[in-house]
């Protein structure tokens, strides 16, 4: 996890934007990975993109997780996802993410509407708080790696937490070939 001080989020927060703080809050005792396996660790702002932020906190790109807010429409109904890939990837959003939404053509969601609709920080987002109807779409490749870090919701701080637990939260799933190296 590089140079980044971490404790448990469920102490910090503060460090989370409302609706994450709201789902670590809520956190359930029967989860797979125990609420206090959910790190978070305060950050430069500045820093929050991802080259920056691995840059200065000598967290390898590997372990480095982007949250991307995905949209189509499908019978004039704009549906939306939440793709989690490593940072040494790219999300393949017109063909596996596309088949997963069920609709014509995807695309990234316009940064003013995956603010409003998550109620967190471009840059922030996190698959953790997501409205419930999403689906949350997780590369086999996160999952498969011990621990990963992603966004809080916010862009001055980042959580650390096991990448299973990102294939277990509500609404995930795991999807082989979600992403593509780059």
């Amino acid at each position: 996890m590089g140079t980044l001080k971490t404790e448990p989020a469920r102490a910090r927060l503060d460090l989370l934007a409302p609706p994450v703080a709201e789902a670590i809050a809520q956190w359930p005792a029967d989860a797979p990975v125990d609420v206090n396996d959910v790190l978070v660790a305060p950050i430069d702002a500045d820093l929050a993109d991802t080259a920056a932020f691995c840059a200065a906190y000598e967290v390898g790109l590997d372990v480095s997780a982007n949250c991307v807010v995905v949209a189509g429409k499908r019978e004039g109904v704009v549906r939306y996802a939440a793709c989690i890939i490593l940072a040494t990837t790219r999300a393949d959003v017109n063909g596996v993410a596309r088949r997963a939404l069920d609709v014509r053509k995807a695309s990234f969601a316009p940064i003013d509407d995956a603010v409003e609709l998550t109620g967190m920080e471009y840059g922030g987002i996190t698959p953790i708080g997501l409205p419930a109807q999403w689906p949350i779409l997780v590369d086999a490749r996160v999952i498969a790696t011990p621990h990963v870090i992603v966004g809080s919701g916010v862009r001055h701080s980042k959580i650390a937490l096991p990448g299973p637990a990102l294939g277990a939260l509500p609404g995930a799933q795991v999807v082989e070939g979600l992403a593509r190296p780059v």
